[in-house]
């Protein structure tokens, strides 16, 4: 075994006797698998209440618009509070959020506007959760440990993207309040591990005076860094361009012909892919090239995806989606680190409120486009264009951001 390679796992096990690590992952998963049965559950339910596929739209509006509207607002108090305290405040009031859904599927007759509201806290709960959670992070572990900690805890939310929709959809069969009742479970035992994390770091920077500069700080700091700006940004356009997931079940049913359970297994390989691409990560990080294999990976995503809008068969279109979860991962890992690694933790909280505010954005609107396109051109047509166009973003990339292209230490 190399010299490298031994640091890599020697570097992986320190970390995962770190107590407080553990604790993290822990809180990281459960949130991860209520956040995923719960979605499930909730699509069910609101569709057995109204039949209406606006209202499942709805869903996904209510859920997203507290993290865009509250931007600003959530990473400045990351910034400015105990980051522990508020992930594990947040947590607190999924957990009750997750029990008003329970008492709501239990009753007679329950009207849907309820499940609006409890989606809006939900939302605004995670709103302030994720940039907390992002800060934290970083205190948790020495610096040259910051890739090998992201690799395992994007494998950790990976395996819950898995098996979370699966295990939704089989509670969903006892039940609604089946569901609901251990996602409130989850998200209480999350806030208990995450209260008992004592950072290395001091968690809270300290309070200032609230202006509009310290709000939109996060902002004016990612623009003022070409190499964070250009990996979130090519990131933000590339799953905008690229992705296929909303367009899976036409696949399933009029191409490949597989049925829900061919869906189900489809909608289940990118995540695979990222979690073995996190595994070998967390052991074989990255440590240069960073710029080049970002952008490389990306391209990657591209072709991949345009060998899935062109295949006709089972075993390769799940080899393309395996791929581009994979390659998805070495971006989420690049990107990641540099975001957390560039930033001073005095500003980790606001520049992690608006990188989640990208990513959420490219997901929602990325599905809308391709949506879109399908019904002009069709669903076939509307994937290679879409992984045609990312391969090209990744070329322009290289050119608009040359700072990211030559970037070589992953962690400065």
């Amino acid at each position: 075994m190399s010299d490298a390679l031994l640091s890599s796992a020697s570097s992986a096990g320190t970390l995962l006797h770190n107590p407080d690590f553990r604790r993290f992952g822990l809180a990281r998963f459960l949130t991860g698998i209520a956040y995923q049965m719960q979605a499930v559950a909730v699509g069910w339910f609101v569709y057995d209440l109204t039949r209406s596929a606006l209202a499942l739209g709805l869903i996904g509006l209510a859920s997203f618009a507290p993290a865009i509207l509250g931007a600003l607002v959530t990473g400045h108090v990351a910034d400015t509070y105990d980051r522990r305290r508020i992930a594990a405040v947040a947590y607190a009031l999924l957990t009750l959020s997750s029990l008003a859904l329970t008492a709501l599927a239990l009753a007679a007759h329950a009207p849907v506007w309820p499940v609006y509201a409890l989606m809006i806290l939900t939302g605004t709960a995670r709103a302030f959760a994720n940039p907390a959670t992002q800060a934290l992070m970083p205190t948790l572990m020495p610096r040259e440990q910051f890739g090998t900690a992201i690799a395992w805890n994007s494998s950790i939310w990976q395996s819950a993207a898995v098996s979370g929709p699966a295990l939704g959809g089989l509670l969903y069969a006892l039940g609604p309040a089946v569901v609901f009742g251990i996602a409130a479970a989850c998200f209480g035992l999350a806030a208990v591990a995450i209260g008992r994390i004592r950072p290395r770091l001091a968690a809270a920077p300290g309070r200032g005076p609230v202006s509009w500069a310290t709000l939109l700080a996060g902002l004016t700091y990612i623009r003022s860094q070409p190499v964070v700006l250009g990996a979130i940004t090519l990131d933000l356009v590339a799953v905008l361009l690229g992705g296929a997931t909303a367009l899976l079940p036409i696949f399933a049913q009029e191409v490949l012909q597989v049925g829900p359970l061919g869906l189900g297994l489809l909608r289940s390989m990118p995540a695979a892919g990222g979690v073995a691409m996190a595994v070998v990560l967390a052991y074989r990080p990255l440590v240069q090239q960073a710029g080049p294999r970002l952008l490389i990976a990306v391209a990657v995503f591209g072709l991949a995806t345009i060998g899935f809008g062109l295949s006709t068969s089972l075993p390769l279109s799940i080899a393309c989606l395996f791929v581009t979860g994979a390659a998805d991962m070495v971006s989420v890992y690049v990107r990641q680190s540099l975001v957390q690694g560039e930033t001073p933790d005095a500003m980790r909280g606001r520049v992690a409120a608006v990188n989640t505010v990208f990513i959420g954005a490219s997901n929602e609107l990325g599905e809308f486009e391709s949506g879109t396109l399908a019904a002009l051109i069709g669903a076939a047509p509307a994937v290679v264009v879409g992984g045609a166009a990312t391969m090209l973003v990744a070329a322009l990339w290289s050119r608009l951001f040359p700072a990211l292209r030559r970037r070589d230490r992953l962690i400065a």
